[in-house]
């Protein structure tokens, strides 16, 4: 009997013949104990890297076969310690050498340059850190730490210590003193009587329980400064922005800074120097409002009107009176 053979049957026959494998389950844990394998030998040479580590880093802190501490012998050591000992004696020679260049051009009595400093400025006493008087007459805790500063600031212009210290001079002239610029230098006396009603002899409160303050000018020390160019420099006073009554008396009675005063040689020199003063007494000043006032110094050579500067040959303040 004859078979059939055809292209169909082969194709079946032979997907008859192939064997499909058979994948057995595993048990659950061995593929963790795979991987735990894995990692302990893992673990292991990060261990080994860490302990060589170490081991290179003792080695490197002291190797006894070389003896070497941080990679470097002691006679190495050495060296380089002496080396830098020269280096940094040598920097602090060359500035201290520098600093000694610099200080040996510098006079301790006389400043070196002093061309920016050419104009006097003005300040005020009672000075409690500010520009700015306010009390009541009639009330004494107002005033009494103003009166108290006058007192203090004007001690050593005390008659007795001027006569003592200080010398009278001739008025309305320079008293210059010749001689080396280390040489100790006279100085004229200014007596607190000059001051009359604002010395606080006749009145110890000074006005201000009268409700008539007063106000010391002091021109700032310049050291060689001729103010007023041979001519005395005096001081004005006015009420900035409104309409006052107020008047102004002046002590000494000319609001004159004179001559005899200048020049100023230095503290160092002129040891007991007395700084020339004028004082203002205020009257009929309006109460209860802030008045703003600004005294001037004139005289040939002062410039008392520099914009960006207002205590530059003058100075201005606040004074209320309350009731």
């Amino acid at each position: 009997m004859a078979m059939n053979s055809t292209p169909g049957g082969e194709v079946e026959h032979l997907k008859n013949d192939v064997k499909m494998p058979i994948v057995m389950p595993r048990d659950k844990g061995e593929g963790n104990t795979e991987k735990e394998g894995v990692t302990n030998e893992d673990g292991g040479q990060r261990g080994k890297k860490s302990d060589e580590r170490m081991r290179e880093f003792k080695t490197f802190l002291w190797n006894p076969e070389k003896k070497e501490f941080m990679g470097r012998t002691s006679k190495s050591w050495s060296l380089i310690l002496l080396f830098y000992v020269c280096l940094y004696s040598f920097l602090a020679g060359m500035f201290s050498l520098c600093v000694y260049g610099m200080l040996s051009t510098l006079s301790p009595y006389t400043p070196t340059y002093r061309d920016r400093v050419n104009n006097p400025g003005m300040m005020i006493r009672p000075y409690l850190g500010g520009v700015s008087i306010r009390f009541k007459p009639t009330v004494e805790a107002t005033w009494s730490q103003y009166v108290q500063n006058l007192q203090e600031f004007l001690a050593p212009y005390n008659d007795s210590i001027q006569a003592m210290k200080n010398i009278p001079c001739s008025p309305g002239q320079y008293f210059m003193q010749d001689g080396d610029e280390s040489e100790e230098r006279l100085a004229c006396q200014f007596n607190r009587a000059l001051l009359k009603n604002c010395s606080g002899i006749e009145d110890p409160t000074f006005g201000y329980s009268i409700g008539k303050p007063c106000i010391l000018l002091k021109m700032n020390k310049i050291i060689g400064y001729l103010p007023g160019l041979g001519t005395t420099p005096y001081v004005t006073c006015e009420v900035l922005k409104v309409e006052s009554n107020a008047t102004f008396h002046f002590y000494p009675d000319d609001g004159t800074f004179d001559l005899m005063y200048f020049p100023y040689y230095g503290k160092l020199t002129h040891v007991n120097y007395s700084t020339p003063l004028v004082a203002v007494q205020y009257e009929n000043m309006e109460s209860n409002s802030k008045v703003n006032i600004q005294c001037k110094i004139h005289g040939p050579g002062i410039k008392n009107d520099i914009f960006q500067d207002r205590f530059s040959g003058r100075v201005s303040f606040n004074l209320n009176i309350d009731e």
